[in-house]
């Protein structure tokens, strides 16, 4: 019994021993092997990883890449469709927003008048017409975006005058307004006929007031643009066209003071970009009729007016104004205005100068390349 309780006694401690064994901390070789490989398979997944850093610095670079400034412009207008079919069409198929500009309109009666106001401060940018483009030779202002050119013109006649042709002109009672459009038409007309303003009586007035005149008979004819023409051609009975064509080039442009030019050419880029977007979308026959409301709403006139002057000029678009850049038509444009301008005298040979001098080319072509 004695030995047999000693072997018993004998294999507990074995056992304990066995088990202290078991819970030391130091790994049998199967553990150790299992571990081994756990290691290899956890580096093995740190070198697959991508690292975080990388990208990191994307997200970084993407905070840092600086947003567009929004700018405020106050942008002058004649209530035509001539004036309106491009920034109306810009202010609702939003690019002028794309570009972070908010554009306020306001009225003006002419193109002198628009510039007036920016020279005060008032106004940033302005849309005029063929006549004040003399201001921009003598140095006042600065063109960047040409929108539309017209190479025919007119002046209306009463019948009942018994004038026929422009020659019959001479010795009538005609109304024009001085340094617009209006004036530079009328000297086409007389050049054409071989007349001068010597020839006629020469009524000067605004063109807002030429339909009463033409109403009340107290003028013979007038020079004038859309929508006073339809106007004067819908309200006057016995009025008619007289159209004519002598080498002029009526251009219609966006213009901006040289002071202001050589602040904001970045803002001037923008803004012709999203013009030209407009100018794409506006030239479109398809959408003639759309853009016509967005004027006669903003103009507050009847649609049929404005649908109407659709087809007094040909529209530029992005990819006609490109070519015309490019093959030299446009400078070309641009140098015939002036020259018309000395040859009826509204400037002299002294004010001639390159039209690269006020004519941003440079400006043109970088909102071209960006659209």
């Amino acid at each position: 019994m004695k030995k047999l309780a000693a072997l018993l006694l004998s294999g507990v401690m074995v056992t304990g021993l066995l088990a202290g064994c078991g819970s030391n901390s130091t790994p049998t070789t199967q553990e150790s092997e299992a571990q081994e490989s756990a290691s290899e398979t956890d580096a093995k997944e740190q070198e697959t990883e991508p690292e975080a850093e990388p990208a990191e610095e994307a997200e970084t670079e993407a905070e840092a890449e600086p947003e567009v400034e929004r700018v405020s412009l106050n942008i002058a207008y004649m209530p035509n469709y001539a004036a309106l079919w491009a920034v109306l069409t810009g202010i609702d198929q939003g690019y002028f927003d794309e570009e972070g500009l908010d554009l306020t309109l306001y009225e003006f009666a002419d193109g002198p008048t628009e510039i007036a106001a920016m020279e005060s401060g008032s106004i940033d940018l302005a849309y005029i017409g063929n006549g004040a483009h003399k201001l921009c030779v003598t140095g006042d202002a600065s063109i960047f975006l040409p929108q539309q050119v017209n190479t025919t013109d007119s002046v209306v006649v009463n019948e009942a005058s018994g004038i026929k042709t422009l020659e019959d002109l001479k010795g009538k009672k005609v109304a024009y307004a001085s340094g617009t459009s209006s004036e530079t038409s009328l000297k086409s007309a007389l050049d054409k006929a071989g007349l001068s303003f010597d020839d006629i009586e020469a009524y000067e007035t605004e063109a807002s007031n030429m339909v009463a005149s033409m109403a009340s008979g107290s003028v013979d004819a007038c020079a004038t643009w859309s929508p006073y023409t339809l106007e004067i051609l819908n309200e006057v009975e016995g009025t008619k066209k007289l159209e004519f064509e002598n080498g002029t080039v009526s251009l219609a442009s966006w213009v901006a003071l040289p002071s202001y030019v050589e602040k904001n050419r970045d803002i001037l880029v923008r803004f012709s970009r999203a013009l030209l977007k407009a100018m794409d979308y506006g030239s479109q026959k398809s959408n003639y009729e759309y853009v016509a409301q967005l004027v006669a709403d903003q103009t507050a006139t009847d649609y049929e007016i404005n649908f109407y002057q659709t087809e007094d000029s040909l529209w530029f678009n992005q990819e006609l104004l490109r070519s015309y850049l490019e093959d030299g038509t446009l400078k070309g444009y641009f140098e015939t205005q002036q020259q018309n301008f000395i040859d009826t005298e509204v400037l002299t040979a002294d004010d001639a100068t390159d039209v690269e001098n006020y004519v941003l080319f440079d400006v043109i072509e970088e909102a071209l390349q960006g659209n």
